[in-house]
């Protein structure tokens, strides 16, 4: 089974779940893969600190593979994989931001250096620029 979760941030650079309006409703499965996006999201913009490059939209899904058909206390993580997806203005932010979310996932996030030692974390990343190139 297949657990998913995704965070937005929001204009006052707090992240919000989407489909609930706290984490109260999550299993702690769920818990653990929303305490990963946020960490990840947060790294990245405490990254982005240093740097005028800003982002417009912000959106990070982790899904996180168990190890059985449906979540029991025996369930283990096979493998997590997360989805940053980002709007900025600029070609020029697109490559900061780039860097900021590689060095978060690969090195400064310290919930996903934990869980690496779970299971493979894996990532994609989309950032566009919506820059008019004309």
């Amino acid at each position: 089974m297949t657990l998913k979760i995704t965070i937005s941030l929001l204009d006052n650079n707090q992240f919000k779940l989407h489909g609930m309006e706290s984490v109260d409703g999550l299993t702690p499965k769920e818990l653990m893969l929303y305490a990963a996006a946020k960490c990840a999201g947060l790294t990245v913009l405490s990254i982005l600190k240093e740097h005028t490059s800003s982002i417009t939209n912000f959106e990070i899904s982790i899904e996180g593979r168990l190890s059985t058909p449906t979540p029991v206390a025996e369930s283990r993580f096979l493998h997590f994989n997360i989805i940053y997806n980002i709007e900025c203005p600029t070609l020029k932010d697109q490559i900061v931001i780039s860097r900021a979310v590689n060095l978060a996932h690969d090195k400064y996030c310290g919930v996903l250096q934990m869980y690496r030692q779970i299971a493979p974390v894996m990532h994609e990343t989309s950032i566009v620029s919506t820059e008019d190139r004309n």
